[in-house]
C-alpha cells in the first residue's frame, strides 16, 4: 500500500459490534494479497462498493469519476468474470480498460518484465494482471510506477475474496461471528480467504485431500490471524467434519488452468468432496454456497448449485462493483458516509 492523505472513516456497525473508527491509507497502493490489508481497509473498500453499486444500479446515476484514466488488463489466463467486470466496471467510471492476452503481451518473454513494467507506467493509469505466478506480480509492482492489482496468481485472488464478502455482508448484514467451511482443493481462492477471514471475526473450517492443503506459509499466517483477532480455525481431511456448524459452503474448481494433466489424478483424489443437500444437513440451518466459478458437477450438485442456498450468480456480479473500488481507492483521499453507503470525494 503506497503512501497517501490519511482518510478517517466511520462504517455502520455489524449487528452486535461498535461501530469501527479507522484511518484508511490505500492511494496509490498496490493490491497483490489480502495479507498485508486491514479489516478497516477491506471495510473501506467494501462500504464504497456497496454505495457506488446503490448509485449507478438503483438510481442510475452517471458516476464519471475516472474521467480520462486507462486500465492495462494483462491475462495470462483467460476468465469471463475478471473480464467483464473490469471492462464493465472501468467504462462506467468514464474510464478506458485496455484488454492484452498472449498474443499481445509475454510477460518476460521478449520483453523483460522490468521493461514492461516501466512501459505500462508511461501509458496507462494502472495495471490488472491474471497471471500465472505470484512472483510475476510481485517484479511488475515493484518495477512499476503505477498501481498493479492481482486479477489470480497461482497464489492469491484477492478481488474475488473482495466479491465474496459483499455478497456474505449484503445476505446476512454482517461478517463477524460467520463461519466459512471450505471443501476443496488448497489453492489460491482459500489462500485469500485465510489471508483475510479472521480480520472480520470469521472462523474458518478447511477441509482438502491429503497433498492438497493450503501452503505452509499461508497456514502459518492463518494461525496468527486467528490468534489475534480470537477466531478459530480448523483443518482437516474430511468434507463433513469441515461443514459441521457452517454458515457458509465454498468450494472451486478441482482443476485450475495448467492442471490438465493431472485432470484424472484429482478427480479421484477429490472423490467424496462434493457439496450435496446432504453436506448442508450438518452446515447451520442459514447455510448458504458460494463458488467462484466456472462450476463443474463433481464440485458441486445442481440441487446446491440451482437452489435458493447459492449466491453465485450475486456472488458473480459483485466482482463488479467491487473491481470498481479498487480502482477509485488508488486516485482518492477523502471519503464521506451518508447513511449506510459513502460518498467519494476526489483528491486533488
Amino acid at each position: 500500500m503506497g503512501a497517501g492523505c490519511k482518510v478517517t472513516l466511520h462504517f455502520p456497525p455489524d449487528p452486535g459490534s461498535r461501530s469501527s473508527h479507522c484511518n484508511v491509507q490505500l492511494k496509490g497502493g498496490n493490491l497483490l494479497t489480502l495479507k498485508n490489508y486491514t479489516a478497516e481497509e477491506i471495510k473501506y473498500l467494501l462500504w464504497v462498493a456497496t454505495d457506488l453499486k446503490y448509485r449507478i444500479k438503483q438510481k442510475g446515476e452517471y458516476v464519471p469519476l475516472l474521467q480520462g484514466k486507462s486500465l492495462a488488463m494483462i491475462f495470462e489466463k483467460r476468465s469471463t468474470r475478471t473480464r467483464l467486470s473490469n471492462e464493465t466496471g472501468f467504462a462506467l467510471l468514464g474510464g478506458h480498460p485496455c484488454f492484452l492476452t498472449t498474443q499481445d503481451i509475454h510477460l518476460g518473454v521478449n520483453e523483460s518484465l522490468k521493461d514492461t513494467a516501466r512501459v505500462l507506467s508511461g501509458m496507462t493509469d494502472a495495471v490488472l494482471a491474471r497471471v500465472y505466478c505470484q512472483t510475476d506480480l510481485d517484479l511488475l509492482a515493484k518495477e512499476a510506477k503505477i498501481p498493479i492489482v492481482n486479477g489470480l496468481s497461482d497464489m492469491y485472488h484477492p478481488i474475488q475474496i473482495l466479491a465474496d464478502y459483499l455478497t456474505l455482508q449484503e445476505h446476512y448484514g454482517h461478517l463477524n461471528g460467520l463461519t466459512i467451511s471450505w471443501i476443496g482443493d488448497g489453492n489460491n481462492v482459500l489462500n485469500s480467504i485465510m489471508m483475510s477471514a479472521a480480520k472480520f471475526g470469521m472462523n474458518l473450517r478447511i477441509a482438502t485431500p491429503k497433498g492438497y492443503e493450503p501452503d505452509s506459509a499461508v497456514i502459518s499466517a492463518a494461525k496468527q490471524f486467528s490468534k489475534e483477532f480470537g477466531t478459530k480455525l480448523f483443518m482437516t481431511n474430511e468434507p463433513l467434519e469441515a461443514a459441521t456448524g457452517a454458515n457458509v459452503l465454498v468450494t472451486d474448481t478441482w482443476v485450475s488452468m495448467g492442471q490438465e494433466e493431472e485432470k484424472k489424478k484429482r478427480l479421484k483424489d477429490f472423490n467424496g468432496y462434493q457439496i450435496t443437500m446432504q453436506t448442508g444437513k450438518v452446515a447451520s440451518p442459514d447455510w448458504t454456497f458460494l463458488h467462484c466459478l466456472p462450476r463443474k458437477p463433481e464440485e458441486v450438485d445442481d440441487a446446491v448449485f440451482y437452489s435458493p442456498k447459492s449466491l453465485v450468480f450475486p456472488e458473480a456480479e459483485n466482482r463488479k462493483w467491487t473491481v470498481m473500488v479498487q480502482r477509485l481507492s488508488k486516485k482518492t483521499n477523502k471519503v464521506q458516509t451518508w447513511g449506510g453507503g459513502a460518498l467519494l470525494m476526489l483528491s486533488a
